[in-house]
C-alpha cells in the first residue's frame, strides 16, 4: 500500500506530497519571521477558546503555558523549524503537539490557515508601520532642527534645474518635511484602516463554534473585528496600501537625495556630506562619493518593485482565499527591511552634512532670480505685468551681453529701459528684499517661514 500523507492536512490523501511539490509549496524560509505574531495569535485563540469552555479551560491553560515556553525557545534559538511543516504556522502547531501530545491539537479549534495567516499578517504590518512611523518622525525632527537655524541662509530656487527665484534654505528643506509629513498620515491612515481584527473568520464562512471574536481582537489590540468572514480572510489591501506608502516615502528620499548628489557636486559645492556617510575610489583619490544618497536612490526602485508585486498578485484573484496569497509576504518583508535600512541612515547622513552658505548665497547672485522681483517693481510703478516683463527681459538680455548682473547695471542705462527707474530699484532687488518681501503664508519670507516652523514644531509635539 501507498504511505499515507502525513500532513496535519493529510486525511484525505493516500500517499505523501512530491518532495519537489513539497518545497515548491513550502513558506517557513520567509514567513518564519512571524513566529511571534502566529504564537501570540494562538494564545489569544486558544484563551478565547477555553473562556467560552469550546475546549477545557484546563487545556487552555496549558496551552497557552506551552506556547509562550515555545517563544522562548525560539528567541533563544533551540527551535529548527522544518521545511516538511510548510509554514510557521503548522511548524508551531507541530512543536505544541510533539510537546503536550494530544492536547495541542484542540489549539486549531475553530480556526482555519486562513484567518491565521491573515491574522499574523496583519498584526505584523501594524507593527512595521509603528516602526516606520517613527523613523519618519526623527527625519521629520532632523529636517526641523536645520531648517530653524536656516532661516535666513538664502539660495538659489530652481524650476526646470535651472535659476528660478532667490528662497532660503529652511523654505526649500520644509518641502521635504511637508512630504514626509503626508507620508507619516498616510502611515497612520493605513494603520487605521487595517485595524480590524479577521480571526474567526475561519476558512472563509466562519465557525459553528460559538468564538468571542471582540475578546481576541482586544486581546490583540485591534480596535474591532472584522465585519465580512470572507473579506476577512481574502483581505490584503492592507498590504497593498503599506506598500504603496513604503513606495511614496521612498519616492520622497529619492529627491531629496537627488539634490543632495547635485548639491555635493563641485559644479554645486552646496552641501558636503560627513566622511562617515560618503566613500571613496579605488583609483581616483581625489573622490568622495556620496554613496548612500544614491543607493537609497537606487532602493526606490525595489519598493516599487514590491508595490507592483502586490497589485500584480492580487489583481484577479477570485474570492476568498488562493494560494497565489502567499506570495504576499516576501513583497512585504522587502518593502519593510529596505525602508527600515533606508530611513535611518539617510537621516544620520541629513543630521551630519554641512551647508556652505556662502556658496548658496553667491549660486542665489546668479542666474538672474531676482528678475521677478525687478518685473514686479515696475508693476508697482504703474506698469502692466505682460509690458513690465518684456521691459526686465531686454534688461536681462542687455546683462548676458554685458556679463553682469542686473543690480550692476547703472541707473542712468536702466532709464533707458524705464524712464522713471529710481535708486530704490537696487533695493528692490536684493536678495533680501526677494525674499523676505515674500510674506505670503507658505511663502520663503522669514515671518512666514516663522509661522511655518511653529506649526512643525506644534504637529512633532503633538
Amino acid at each position: 500500500m501507498a504511505k499515507e500523507n502525513s500532513k496535519l492536512w493529510g486525511g484525505r490523501f493516500s500517499k505523501e506530497i512530491d518532495q519537489a511539490a513539497n518545497d515548491y509549496n513550502s513558506s517557513i524560509r520567509f514567513d518564519k519571521r512571524l513566529y511571534r505574531e502566529d504564537i501570540t495569535g494562538s494564545i489569544a485563540h486558544a484563551s478565547m477558546l477555553g473562556k467560552q469552555n469550546i475546549i477545557p479551560p484546563e487545556n487552555a491553560v496549558l496551552i497557552v503555558k506551552e506556547l509562550k515556553q515555545i517563544l522562548t525557545d525560539i528567541e533563544n534559538g533551540k527551535i529548527n523549524f522544518s521545511e516538511d511543516a510548510e509554514d510557521i504556522h503548522m511548524n508551531i502547531e507541530t512543536i505544541l503537539t510533539q510537546r503536550i501530545g494530544a492536547v495541542g491539537k484542540q489549539l486549531h479549534t475553530g480556526r482555519s490557515r486562513n484567518d491565521q495567516v491573515a491574522l499574523d499578517f496583519k498584526m505584523y504590518v501594524k507593527k512595521e508601520i509603528q516602526t516606520v512611523m517613527q523613523y519618519v518622525k526623527e527625519l521629520l525632527q532632523t529636517i526641523y532642527d536645520i531648517s530653524a537655524d536656516n532661516i535666513d541662509t538664502i539660495m538659489p530656487g530652481y524650476t526646470h534645474l535651472q535659476k528660478a527665484q532667490p528662497i532660503t534654505l529652511a523654505h526649500h528643506l520644509m518641502a521635504y518635511f511637508q512630504m514626509f509629513r503626508r507620508d507619516y498620515s498616510r502611515l497612520q491612515d493605513c494603520y487605521d484602516r487595517m485595524d480590524t481584527c479577521p480571526l474567526g473568520s475561519g476558512a472563509l464562512a466562519s465557525t459553528t463554534y460559538e468564538l468571542d471574536r471582540f475578546f481576541t481582537a482586544k486581546e490583540l489590540g485591534f480596535a474591532e473585528a472584522t465585519e465580512n468572514s470572507i473579506d476577512g480572510v481574502s483581505d490584503r489591501d492592507f498590504a497593498v496600501e503599506f506598500t504603496f506608502c513604503a513606495s511614496m516615502i521612498m519616492m520622497h528620499l529619492s529627491r531629496f537625495c537627488e539634490e543632495i548628489i547635485l548639491w555635493c557636486s563641485n559644479e554645486f559645492s552646496f552641501v558636503e556630506l560627513d566622511d562617515a556617510f560618503s566613500t571613496g575610489s579605488s583609483i581616483m583619490p581625489q573622490k568622495k562619493n556620496p554613496d548612500i544618497a544614491e543607493l537609497t536612490r537606487g532602493k526606490t526602485g525595489r519598493v516599487y518593485g514590491s508595490l507592483m508585486t502586490m497589485l500584480t498578485v492580487m489583481k484577479g484573484l477570485p474570492l476568498a482565499y488562493n494560494k497565489d496569497m502567499q506570495e504576499d509576504k516576501e513583497a512585504v518583508f522587502d518593502a519593510a527591511d529596505t525602508l527600515n535600512m533606508c530611513l535611518p541612515v539617510f537621516t544620520k547622513m541629513l543630521a551630519t552634512a554641512k551647508f556652505r552658505k556662502e556658496i548658496m548665497k553667491e549660486g542665489a547672485k546668479k542666474g538672474f532670480t531676482n528678475a521677478t522681483d525687478a518685473a514686479d517693481y515696475l508693476v508697482k510703478n504703474g506698469i502692466p505685468f505682460r509690458d513690465a516683463h518684456e521691459i526686465i527681459g531686454k534688461m536681462v538680455a542687455y546683462s548676458i551681453q554685458n556679463n553682469i548682473s542686473l543690480e550692476e547695471i547703472p541707473l542712468e542705462k536702466l532709464k533707458e529701459f524705464f524712464g522713471n527707474i529710481k535708486e530704490d530699484f537696487y533695493e528692490a532687488i536684493s536678495l533680501e528684499t526677494c525674499v523676505n518681501e515674500r510674506k505670503v503664508y507658505g511663502g520663503p519670507a522669514k515671518e512666514a517661514m516663522k509661522i511655518c516652523l511653529k506649526n512643525a514644531k506644534a504637529f512633532l509635539e503633538n
